[in-house]
């Protein structure tokens, strides 16, 4: 059990080691995508709320579809919104991963 509370707490510790190298580049598409969002909900005459919404919905690739873009630059708008998403969440992942294996590397679990 004591094992277990040090592996989690180093796991922590190097995952936010990673987000911190890994933060400029995740802030970056975060605003990207807020961006995008007031673009699409513009031009979608969406109110600036639902734009983020939908910005974010997208890009995290849940897309409820209660909002759907009528426009095609809007729907193009969305691909990139959704490739941003992408990217940012494996960029996480990648980060989580890492930090996991650098944890078990350390406590000699391969």
């Amino acid at each position: 059990m004591r094992d277990t509370k040090h592996l989690r707490r180093n796991f922590i510790r190097e995952l936010w080691r990673g987000l911190g190298v890994v933060w400029p580049i995740v802030s970056a598409l975060l605003v990207f995508m807020a961006l995008l969002g007031f673009v699409v909900g513009e031009m979608e005459d969406w109110p600036v709320g639902d734009g983020l919404y939908f910005s974010f919905v997208t890009g995290l690739t849940i897309g409820y579809g209660d909002l759907t873009p009528k426009h095609a630059s809007a729907r193009l708008l969305a691909v990139l919104i959704g490739m941003a998403g992408i990217v940012m969440t494996g960029l996480i992942v990648a980060v989580g991963v890492h930090a996991l294996r650098n944890v078990l590397e350390d406590q000699g679990i391969h």
